[in-house]
């Protein structure tokens, strides 16, 4: 049996036209059904359960048997906490819950700088995994959810388009789609969307993503380690084609998973909104990788004030945005993974919203009738794009290799 399934070809998602081809003649019957009022949840089940399966197929077995597993633990984890929470809440039991179900996230997240190699439990898309389970958790102890049941609830965890790189859901989102099936006007307009994305995905991460992945960045890291461990102009052109390879790939990854997810009768939501047009660091956290800037925002920083407003930890309030900026931004570092150049780049990013904090409380109070306009945004927008691709600099770990790895 092993053997039979190691000798699998192994499909990772988007990751080649055959799997689109594939994936999209397995839809036909789902749209048809979904074009008439219908949605075959059997067949759904059995599509997703397909394509998730050739994604572990081969080398990725021990990932297959993990994610098994795991999705068993989080969803006796996450339905233990909704039984008890229709009797008590306690919030020591919570806290107890949230910890259990991203226990096993920071096992993943340490073992490689404890033990020197992954851990066992890892697989693709651990961490989005991870962020459902837990924000289930929240939600259900904040009472906003009402019902689940065991099924609805590995559905959600495992929804096929979005299972191994978001973007992240919310489960009460996410069932109230799954709930209603769209009228037949509705539907034709989500198949026009998804067929939009799908094929700005592929312009995004087929085409243009080659040309920065394979021609671009390659060519100006050679350049630059021919000088490391001294800065050259190369080391800035390295920062510029990681940043526009790091959104090209994930952002056209993002739109397959979303326009999969319209066809399948499903609004996922976006996770990308024009991020380089941004003014200003919090605007472009609005706008980058929404839904785990959001998550975060919501689940970490707006429950951090919230509890610290609550116990009076802080006499200023400007002193408790500005920690709960740079606790949001390093627990996203870190989350990344146990490396400087991770916990670097959410420190300065953590810093970074505590400035533009305090310019705008410094705008306010020195000149109240100043309004922007198209020479000042455009400033603000050159700004906030070199910081970030600065800091992507940092994130991509090409300085660890040029400044400590280089000989």
């Amino acid at each position: 049996m092993i053997n039979w399934l190691q000798s699998l070809p192994t499909y990772s998602a988007y990751g080649s036209p055959s799997y689109f081809i594939y994936l999209l003649i397995a839809l036909i019957p789902l749209m048809i059904g979904l074009y008439f009022g219908k949605r075959f949840s059997w067949y759904e089940f059995l599509i997703s359960f397909g394509f998730i399966f050739v994604m572990f197929t081969g080398a990725n077995i021990p990932q297959g048997v993990s994610l098994i597993g795991y999705l068993v633990y989080e969803t006796l984890l996450v339905m233990s906490y909704f039984k008890y929470r229709q009797i008590k809440n306690q919030t020591s039991v919570f806290y107890g819950a949230v910890f259990l179900s991203i226990l096993p996230l920071v096992i993943v997240k340490l073992t490689p700088a404890m033990v020197g190699h992954s851990s066992l439990l890892g697989f693709m898309g651990i961490s989005y995994l991870t962020f459902r389970a837990t924000g289930t958790i929240i939600e259900t102890r904040d009472g906003m959810i009402k019902e689940l049941k065991w099924w609805e609830l590995i559905r959600f965890m495992s929804f096929m388009p979005t299972i191994t790189s978001g973007p992240i859901d919310r489960y009460r989102r996410f069932a109230k789609d799954y709930q209603t099936v769209p009228s037949r006007e509705e539907y034709l307009t989500m198949i026009n969307q998804a067929l939009y994305y799908l094929f700005l995905g592929f312009l995004y991460k087929f085409v243009i993503t080659y040309f920065f992945a394979v021609k671009w960045q390659p060519a100006m890291e050679r350049l630059a380690m021919m000088h490391a461990p001294h800065f050259s102009w190369p080391v800035v052109g390295v920062a510029y084609m990681y940043t526009g390879n790091l959104f090209f790939d994930f952002a056209g990854y993002s739109l397959f998973a979303v326009g999969i997810s319209y066809l399948m009768g499903v609004k996922t939501p976006m996770n990308f909104k024009r991020p380089f047009a941004s003014p200003n660091i919090k605007e472009f956290w609005n706008r980058w990788h929404i839904t785990l800037s959001f998550w975060f925002r919501d689940f970490i920083f707006m429950r951090f004030v919230f509890l610290a407003t609550k116990k009076r930890w802080f006499n200023n309030r400007n002193a408790l945005s500005s920690t709960a900026y740079m606790l949001n931004m390093m627990i996203m570092g870190f989350w990344h993974g146990i490396t400087w150049y991770y916990i670097l780049y959410g420190f300065l990013h953590g810093l970074a919203l505590v400035v533009n904090d305090a310019w705008l409380r410094f705008k306010r109070k020195h000149w109240p009738k100043h309004k922007p306009n198209w020479f000042t945004n455009a400033i603000a927008i050159f700004i906030t794009f070199n910081f970030v691709v600065f800091t992507f600099l940092i994130f991509s770990s090409f300085l660890d290799q040029f400044f400590f790895h280089h000989q």
